[in-house]
């Protein structure tokens, strides 16, 4: 394409310089257009930063994942002595990990404004906000405003994690805007929430040998599969991560000596006790970061409730401003997500490629210590959506055999425990036993689910699963072998492979 004929100074200003906003600047730029990007951090109310590439790359999907993969690497000390390794660990060194992991983030950082240079992309570290629906004010570190109109304009600012509405929450907690780069071991933590992110959190800090406790006011990962969502919580508690189920912080004090002293309400009876730790994050939901944006000033609707932006196709209320990722209402907050809504939106701007974002059966992963992958619909929602007597629902538990020949006990729990992974199907016999729900708990989560997410996407029935050879011995070939259902009552254990 062309530039578009118009009086602006760009064709594109994205807002936002995270996953969704960067690809669709990049994609953009290939195509003709000239783009701008714009990306400015808050610091946290604990001060903390960080540079161009947005919650996933800095403070999100990867340093999580990193932290997670060094406590399943500590974990698996264990299977390595008895496959014969003299292995031994004098702990571990936290601030080696974070140091190692904050120099690749850097590099990240680094290569993605290389990447915009490369595409021709405009970047300005500046916080934009509207003026009216075609011009931005970008103000810069320094507090210099620079003025910048476009013809289009696509906001991907993502989301802040919340604060609790108690006292000393902000001057006394953090959140994961501040974890991966805590500079001294947390000690003794208290994860508030029981949020993917906070238990993933609480997982990892369990494995890495701290004192974890989980605050749960009252259901543990909602919106996904409650069976499951038990499943997960058992296995953490099994294996070291304390759980203080019906409890509400209800404040935050500094000590003298440094420790946070919690207050906590139990919200089944309504007594307080007083509990201490040295370190408390705060997990309990994520708010869209589109205050200071001056939506108004555009005509840009939002929801009152949550500062999301309503869109129909990624579009607002106002035909030339677009938005992705989790500044969304009512979508995943997913980065893969919001890079693929980012791109086929400018495809279909800028190329007249007329692909829509297909936000059905996507898949994701809960990387807690057992890790869990799943597409599509939860037992409860199958059985809300189809009626229970069309819904059929296949089972299996196992011991992945990269566990077998560890016998090792921790505190009378055995370390790789029988039949602690689950494989469910829920399908709906309506429609030809169409597989509408994908379940795994167990290793290697994301590598096992997100083959099956093209299946499903394709419209596999269990027929489809049933004549598929499963690749020998492997976990993904539990899924080509289920056969035993709920309703049947049978034993859905198992022994050997």
């Amino acid at each position: 394409m062309t530039s578009d004929v118009h009086p602006y100074d760009y064709d594109l200003i994205v807002i936002g310089g995270g996953s969704g906003g960067l690809a669709a600047a990049k994609q953009a730029a290939k195509l003709g257009a000239k783009v701008a990007c714009l990306d400015f951090v808050k610091p946290s109310p604990q001060g903390s930063t960080w540079g161009l590439g947005g919650t996933c790359v800095n403070v999100g999907c990867i340093p999580k994942k990193l932290m997670h993969q060094a406590g399943v690497l500590g974990e698996s000390f264990s299977d390595a002595k008895e496959f014969g390794w003299n292995v031994s660990t004098e702990g571990h060194d936290w601030n080696k990990m974070v140091t190692c992991i904050q120099d690749y983030i850097g590099s990240l950082n680094f290569g993605y404004r290389t990447a915009l240079r490369d595409n021709g992309v405009t970047y300005l570290n500046a916080y934009g906000s509207f003026i009216d629906p075609h011009t931005l004010a970008a103000t810069k570190k320094n507090g210099k405003i620079e003025t910048i109109t476009a013809n289009r304009f696509l906001i991907a600012v993502g989301g802040r994690p919340s604060y609790l509405d108690v006292p000393g929450a902000e001057e006394c907690c953090i959140t994961s805007d501040d974890v991966f780069s805590l500079p001294e071991a947390p000690g003794k933590t208290l994860c508030v929430g029981a949020s993917y992110i906070s238990l993933e959190t609480a997982g990892f800090l369990t494995a890495l040998g701290y004192d974890t406790t989980v605050a749960i006011r009252s259901i543990p990962l909602r919106g996904f599969d409650i069976e499951i969502a038990d499943k997960i919580v058992g296995y953490m508690e099994r294996h070291g991560t304390k759980f203080m189920r019906d409890s509400q912080p209800c404040s935050f004090e500094k000590s003298p000596g440094g420790k946070i002293a919690v207050k906590v309400k139990n919200t089944v009876f309504g007594n307080e006790f007083e509990t201490e730790f040295d370190t408390v994050i705060l997990a309990v939901g994520r708010h869209a970061a589109t205050d200071g944006l001056n939506l108004g000033a555009a005509g840009v609707k939002v929801n009152p409730n949550n500062g999301k932006i309503p869109c129909l196709d990624e579009v607002t209320n106002v035909p030339h401003i677009f938005a992705v990722g989790d500044v969304l209402d009512t979508r995943q907050e997913l980065t893969p997500v919001a890079i693929k809504a980012g791109i086929n939106l400018v495809n279909r701007i800028f190329s007249g490629v007329v692909i829509k974002m297909n936000y059905d059966l996507v898949p994701t992963t809960v990387f807690t210590p057992i890790e869990y992958g799943c597409i599509g619909m939860s037992e409860e929602l199958a059985v809300e959506t189809f009626g229970d007597e069309n819904v059929e629902i296949y089972q299996s538990y196992f011991k992945p055999l990269e566990w077998a020949v560890n016998h090792e006990e921790h505190d009378g729990v055995s370390h790789r425990e029988d039949n602690a992974c689950y494989a469910k199907l829920i399908t709906n016999l309506a429609d030809d036993e169409r597989v509408v729900g994908f379940h795994y708990v167990g290793p290697n989560a994301g590598e096992v689910t997100q083959g099956y997410a093209v299946a499903m996407k394709m419209g596999a029935k269990k027929g489809d699963f049933d004549i598929t050879v499963g690749i020998h011995p492997t976990i993904s070939e539990e899924f080509t072998t289920l056969s035993i259902t709920k309703r049947s009552g049978v034993d859905a254990t198992k022994r050997g492979c």
